[in-house]
């Protein structure tokens, strides 16, 4: 970490972001608000096509690179990329996410592990990786994380489980720089409630994914919107919508009445599934 005698460079002139995860969906969207902002944006991506297209769409500003989220030494190297090219690390988004669903007792361990790793480990090493970049001009780690993250969600309970450890992971890392004296460094978590992005496409006849629609389906504008928001001043947890932050946190308080009020929203969330199912087929 930083010498806490020193004092942070102030910068103005927006330099390199990275954002995971940024081949399509939400990712694209939020890189895209990046490079509105100035900086030069690496979009990092599994799919090596995925990264390549987005960039092509978002011009000069938008590099594409590969990397798998679950490999530190990938993250790391990525973090050097965008130093080399832009000299230093202004925002670093964390947003690549898989979801599978289920009980977890029908699911294998191939199958729990890889969603730990990807949605947990993978934030953990992006924040580590970019609070290392950070050190002399401060920045900005952003997580998108999940409404998940903050209650429990019946059919995705390891989903539930890694989306609890990056937001239990980022707000104790934001206590560790504040403890060491560090507050030129935030780290924000966006914590949305179900979104219409390609995660979800493929849900709309899956009965355990129901709780993702039992609320208002955010399109991805909003989350950005949100993350927009957060950057200007920072956050340590922002739910979207706002009320049902409020609302699960609440359930949370009272554990025994929110278990109990759960069969209601995932009955009301494959109502709204049926509906949207019949709106698809409609325009097809």
């Amino acid at each position: 970490m930083r010498d806490h005698g020193r004092p942070a460079v102030k910068v103005s002139r927006p330099a390199g972001a990275v954002v995971t995860g940024a081949g399509r969906g939400l990712g694209r969207q939020l890189a895209r608000l990046l490079v509105e902002r100035g900086h030069t944006v690496l979009l990092t991506d599994v799919d090596a096509e995925a990264a390549k297209t987005a960039a092509a769409e978002l011009g000069e500003r938008a590099v594409p690179y590969v990397l798998d989220v679950r490999d530190g030494a990938q993250l790391a190297a990525a973090r050097d990329e965008i130093v080399e090219r832009a000299g230093r690390l202004d925002v670093w988004v964390n947003n690549a996410g898989i979801l599978r669903t289920g009980p977890a007792w029908e699911q294998d361990e191939h199958t729990r592990r890889f969603m730990i790793e990807v949605n947990a480990l993978g934030t953990m090493n992006g924040t580590v990786a970019a609070i290392e970049a950070m050190r002399s001009y401060g920045g900005h780690v952003v997580n998108i994380v999940s409404l998940g993250g903050l209650t429990a969600v019946p059919g995705e309970a390891v989903y539930a489980a890694s989306k609890h450890a990056a937001i239990g992971f980022s707000l104790s890392t934001l206590a560790d720089l504040r403890i060491a004296g560090i507050r030129n460094i935030d780290i924000s978590c966006i914590c949305p409630d179900g979104m219409w992005t390609p995660m979800l496409h493929d849900k709309l006849d899956d009965p355990a994914s129901a709780l993702s629609f039992s609320g208002k389906l955010l399109q991805p504008e909003e989350v950005v919107a949100a993350v927009a928001k957060v950057l200007d001043k920072p956050r340590p947890v922002t739910s979207v919508p706002a009320w049902r932050g409020l609302q699960v946190r609440l359930a949370d308080a009272a554990p025994r009445f929110g278990l109990r009020a759960l069969p209601l929203a995932v009955a009301h969330g494959r109502r709204a599934q049926r509906k949207l199912r019949a709106r698809v087929d409609t325009q097809h």
